[in-house]
C-alpha cells in the first residue's frame, strides 16, 4: 500500500536536512480528518483515506501527498471511505457499503454498489488487490458479529469467501493478500489473526491477542505486524502471540508497507495524523 519514500517525503516536507537525518518515527504529518487508510504508489504518490466525520455522507474525501510534501485534495464528495488499494493507476476505496474507484483527481466512479453484495453490507472496511486485479473486501459488521470477507473478480462480481455461518467470523478488519490463493485477516472483535484459503474459506489460526485488529502488512522477510485501534499498539506476531512493537498511537488505523520495505505507515485516526515507523 502506500508508495513513497518516506525519507524524501518527510526531507521534502519538513524542508530541512536535520529532519531527513532524524529517525522517521518521530515524524507525523499533521492535520488529516479521521484518517483511515494509507497506500503508497510505485511514482512516489502518498493517498490517505479521511471519513471526517463518521456517518455524514459527502464528507468523506482522499487527500494526496506528493513525493515534494505537497498535500492536497485528490478526490472528495465521499461517504466514510476507509480501506484503500490500488491497481495500476487506478485507486480502490471501501466506501461505507459500495466500493468506489478513483481513476484520476476528483474522478470517481461507484464500482461495486451496496446491492452486488450477496448480504447488504454493514461496514465495509478494508480492501486489498491480487496479482490478477481481483479486490478482496471485509465487512467488519456491527464490530463486534455479523461480519464478512467478499472476493470481487475484474468484472465487478462479487463473492463470498467467509461470513458470519462460521463461529470464527465475528468482525473481519484488515487483509493482506499473501500470494498462493491465500489472505491473512485479523477479527477486530476477537483479536484473532487468520490465514484464509480463498478458494475454500478454511481459515488457520496463526496468532492471538491483537486487541482491536485493524491494518495488516506482511514484509519481505516474512514478519507481520498488525495494529490494534482499540489499545494503541503496533504488534507483531511471534510464536502464536501478539508482541508489542510500540504504544501510545491515538487509535492507529489501516497501516501500509512503505515501497522499499523500510517503514510502516500510520494512519492516526483520533490524532488525525500519519506517522512513520522505522522497521528495525
Amino acid at each position: 500500500m502506500y508508495k513513497i519514500n518516506p525519507f524524501t517525503l518527510l526531507c521534502a516536507f519538513l524542508l530541512t536536512s536535520h529532519a531527513y537525518a532524524k529517525s522517521i518515527s518521530a515524524e507525523s504529518i499533521t492535520g488529516l480528518l479521521t484518517p483511515e487508510s494509507v497506500v503508497q504508489a510505485n511514482n512516489g504518490d502518498t493517498f490517505v483515506s479521511e471519513i471526517n466525520v463518521f456517518n455524514t455522507d459527502g464528507d468523506g474525501q482522499i487527500k494526496h501527498i506528493s513525493p515534494t510534501g505537497k498535500v492536497s485534495v485528490y478526490a472528495r464528495d465521499m461517504d466514510d471511505p476507509k480501506g484503500l488499494t490500488m491497481i495500476g493507476n487506478k485507486l480502490y476505496v471501501a466506501d461505507k457499503n459500495r466500493i468506489l474507484e478513483v481513476t484520476s483527481k476528483n474522478n470517481w466512479r461507484v464500482y461495486v454498489p451496496e446491492t452486488a453484495f450477496p448480504f447488504t453490507p454493514q461496514f465495509l472496511n478494508d480492501i486489498v488487490a491480487d496479482q490478477y486485479g481481483n479486490l478482496y473486501v471485509s465487512d467488519s459488521g456491527d464490530l463486534t458479529s455479523g461480519g464478512a470477507i467478499y472476493k470481487i473478480d475484474q468484472t465487478g462480481v462479487v463473492s463470498v469467501i467467509v461470513d458470519r455461518s462460521r463461529p470464527e467470523v465475528l468482525a473481519p478488519n484488515g487483509l493482506w493478500f499473501e500470494g498462493r490463493n491465500q489472505l491473512l485477516s485479523v477479527d477486530f472483535a476477537s483479536g484473532i489473526l487468520y490465514r484464509i484459503n480463498i478458494s475454500t474459506g478454511k481459515m488457520t489460526q496463526l496468532a492471538t491477542g491483537f486487541g482491536g485488529g485493524d491494518g495488516i502488512v506482511k514484509t519481505k522477510k516474512g514478519k507481520i505486524y498488525v495494529s490494534d485501534w482499540k489499545n494503541g499498539y503496533i504488534l507483531h506476531a511471534s510464536a502464536g502471540k501478539a508482541r508489542i512493537v510500540k504504544g501510545g498511537f491515538n487509535s492507529p488505523a489501516d497501516i501500509a508497507l512503505s515501497v522499499d520495505g523500510d517503514h510502516l505507515l500510520i494512519p492516526v485516526m483520533k490524532a488525525g495524523t500519519l506517522d512513520f515507523m522505522k522497521l528495525k
